[in-house]
């Protein structure tokens, strides 16, 4: 063999072994102007090269077409929530309802209940006044015309512990509402939101019993009430639109929801740690690459989080594939340049609705991961101390229209 060839040979081991470490390299002859424009477009002056990971992968050859840092933990703000998405769409289906009970812990003589009525929660983020109406006129049509006893607040369904590890006190009521298995109106109360979201919402319950025209002379208390008679309920949304509530406009309370659902419904603990397991088990499942990967949250605003470009390209390729989540889980992602957390990005060029992708914005990560066209996946995952997010979204930006324009 000629040395020549020899050492062309050698200079291409090197370029794969660098790729499959996750790191960066001057990309082989055949693909170098695409890996060389996607290398300028992720440099800018306030991201740390260092703190930055990212890559792209061709999805009809699974080929990586440009790498930087894919293996490198790092903090990957919202980016988190697609753990939750694709793992609650998976282990519960799409077209799952979270309901909310209302039972009955006595007997009925006639037109009066004898005892308690109890209002019991199961995590439904999306509970309103007009659900609590739904389930009064509901008792009305049963005949039901004064009630003896309490209305009963029940959050038992999860833990109560409000926020999510390491969250800064800040943040309390500000990036989400306190969670609880039982909560009206994201517990707002006149205009402020309450600290005892399950007390609120058995006091808005007792008003609506009343303006239904049932009597209820006693106040309400919370508690973990009695096995009872469900006498009626409510049904969330499918799955499938509280999913897409979440990505498309980022929101915290509902990972955190979510999550404590999974935790609920498949380790029997309504707690951010058993979700956090249900998740990690669901990506270990799916074969993501969990070296660097630490789920502590649902929402991505916890610092314990960490995730790498590598799984979270990993995540989104199983999801792709997966006939069974792909369209919800796609689908709730923001079109760029038309909706959600990318309505005001990407408004021109190649990328402009061809690409779908969740964002993500902490002082410490920024981050844009999703799908372009059905060509590519990507993910970029930005972190510092403090990021400067303006650079970072920079870099993300001129990432995703590299790709638009190579789909094209």
């Amino acid at each position: 063999m000629k040395p020549q060839r020899v050492t062309s040979i050698r200079a291409l081991v090197v370029v794969l072994l660098l790729v499959a470490l996750g790191g960066s390299a001057t990309a082989p002859a055949g693909a170098a102007t695409l890996w060389q424009r996607l290398d300028r477009a992720l440099t800018v002056s306030g991201v740390p090269r260092a703190k930055t990971g990212a890559l792209a992968i061709n999805l009809n050859t699974g080929r990586w077409v440009y790498s930087l840092h894919a293996a490198r933990s790092l903090q990957p703000a919202s980016n988190q929530k697609l753990g939750v998405a694709l793992t609650t769409l998976d282990r519960l289906g799409p077209s799952y309802r979270v309901r909310t009970d209302v039972r009955g812990a006595g007997s009925r003589s006639g037109s009066v209940w004898r005892g308690r009525l109890v209002l019991k929660g199961y995590g439904d983020p999306t509970l309103n006044k007009a659900d609590l109406r739904t389930l009064a006129r509901r008792l009305y049509r049963l005949g039901i015309r004064r009630v003896t006893g309490r209305v009963i607040g029940d959050e038992s369904y999860y833990d109560r512990r409000r926020t999510g590890p390491g969250w800064k006190p800040s943040w309390y009521k500000v990036e989400s509402p306190p969670l609880s298995a039982l909560l009206v109106n994201r517990a707002r109360v006149n205009g402020r939101t309450v600290d005892n979201p399950a007390r609120a919402a058995a006091i808005a319950f007792r008003s609506a019993l009343v303006a239904a025209g049932i009597r209820v002379p006693r106040g309400v208390s919370i508690r973990s009430a009695p096995p009872s008679l469900r006498l009626t309920g409510v049904l969330s949304a499918p799955l499938s639109r509280l999913v897409w509530r979440m990505d498309k406009v980022s929101d915290n309370f509902f990972a955190e929801m979510l999550l404590k659902h999974l935790g609920k419904t498949q380790r029997g603990a309504g707690t951010t740690a058993a979700g956090a397991r249900v998740v990690t088990n669901e990506l270990r499942a799916r074969r993501v690459p969990l070296r660097g990967v630490r789920v502590a949250d649902g929402s991505g605003l916890s610092p314990y989080n960490r995730l790498t470009a590598r799984a979270l390209a990993a995540l989104l390729t199983s999801a792709w594939r997966d006939p069974a989540v792909r369209a919800p889980f796609v689908t709730s992602l923001p079109i760029a340049g038309v909706d959600g957390t990318l309505e005001d990005r990407l408004e021109r060029g190649p990328a402009y609705r061809r690409v779908r992708a969740k964002t993500g914005t902490t002082r410490g990560a920024s981050a844009l991961s999703g799908y372009v066209t059905s060509r590519y996946v990507f993910s970029v995952v930005q972190n510092g101390n403090p990021v400067s997010w303006l650079d970072a979204r920079r870099a993300q930006n001129r990432f995703a229209q590299v790709l638009a324009d190579a789909a094209t």
